[in-house]
């Protein structure tokens, strides 16, 4: 079936593989800069403010500098800022739409508080704030969906903290330099490569018809957020997802009381950086419980730093979730419940 190009068009006319296929240029996202001046406070912590997948940016973000930041990072994902938000904090307002009623509750608490400030969005109400207090801002393209938009939103973040000299360019030019390799690396996964050579159909196969558990280790636990976000919104499909060494304390039990023949698929997206006692547990925990819940599918990330790992693997993430919609019968691009949700918030 994935290889029919017929069905294919039919079940994704909204075009999600096409975007897929064009992610990699994100990477390289000319992302500029608003009312980029400030007033050179002392930051003592930071906070991004988001939901969803405008959010999920920051999740990754988090992971990436856990040795590199000198002061706290937090990613609020809620109504309110914590109690400690002050003058020295910047708050970070990320929405996709600019419309996120969490974010911009977060946000007015921030101008309230008389916190350092910076918004990214694509426009709306968090931008027309922005525009009238001034407020630093990173404005990225609305040209697909917030869970498929998150390299963007990763660059705007980059830019925005190394505006606020929290970071160096290091982590820009990197995302810059690795456009081109994540090109080479997504056009295995097109729909005009067959599945016997095509990875993310195949594990579009091994995943439909159950429900995904997708685990990483804890520099990738940001990325196994993704995958379920991914098979949630794409393919309509149920999907859970931990990391470890947590995994080791309480769900590791858990399994054993599931028959083997429970209608789930685990994935362990393993990347050679983790910690080496990581590792270890990914090994023995899928040995122990041999029988006890179905073998886990292996997916080893590709890349030599932690960004391409987690890049490399957002994209698949995308692409495999696709097929699986397609498989399932659904529009992948369309959340029509969400909106319709949404509005009967604003009721």
């Amino acid at each position: 079936m994935l290889d029919d190009s017929n069905i294919l068009k039919q079940r994704d006319n909204g075009g999600a593989l096409e975007v897929a296929a064009k992610l990699y240029q994100q990477a390289n996202f000319d992302c500029q800069l608003r009312d980029a001046e400030h007033d050179g406070r002392e930051l003592r912590n930071i906070i991004v403010a988001g939901m969803g997948g405008s959010a999920l940016a920051a999740d990754l973000a988090k992971s990436l500098l856990n040795d590199t930041l000198s002061i706290p990072f937090n990613v609020v994902k809620d109504y309110g800022l914590p109690h400690y938000a002050d003058h020295n904090t910047l708050v970070i307002a990320s929405s996709h739409s600019g419309n996120t009623e969490e974010t911009l509750s977060c946000l007015k608490q921030a101008i309230e508080h008389g916190c350092q400030i910076a918004i990214i969005a694509t426009g709306g109400e968090l931008n027309e704030i922005a525009q009238r207090e001034h407020i630093l801002s990173a404005l990225i393209p609305k040209d697909c969906q917030p869970r498929m938009a998150v390299i963007y939103s990763l660059r705007a973040l980059f830019e925005v903290l190394n505006a606020f000299k929290l970071i160096d360019r290091t982590y820009i030019d990197e995302l810059a330099a690795i456009s081109t390799w994540l090109e080479k690396e997504s056009a295995l996964w097109t729909k005009d490569v067959p599945t016997k050579q095509n990875y993310a159909k195949q594990l579009a196969l091994i995943a439909v018809g159950k429900t995904p558990v997708f685990y990483g280790g804890s520099l990738m636990a940001p990325l196994a957020y993704k995958w379920k976000i991914s098979w949630n919104e794409n393919a309509k499909n149920v999907a859970f997802c931990n990391y470890l060494p947590e995994f080791s304390h309480n769900e590791f039990i858990g399994w054993t009381s599931h028959p083997v023949e429970k209608p789930f698929a685990v994935f362990d997206l393993l990347s050679d950086l983790e910690h080496p006692r990581i590792l270890k547990r990914f090994s023995l925990s899928d040995q122990m419980l041999s029988g006890k819940r179905p073998k886990s599918n292996v997916v080893p990330l590709a890349g030599k730093t932690p960004l391409q790992q987690m890049l490399w693997g957002c994209i698949l993430a995308d692409f495999a979730s696709i097929y699986v919609a397609i498989l399932n019968n659904v529009d992948p691009t369309q959340v029509n419940l969400i909106e319709k949700f949404k509005k009967a918030l604003e009721k």
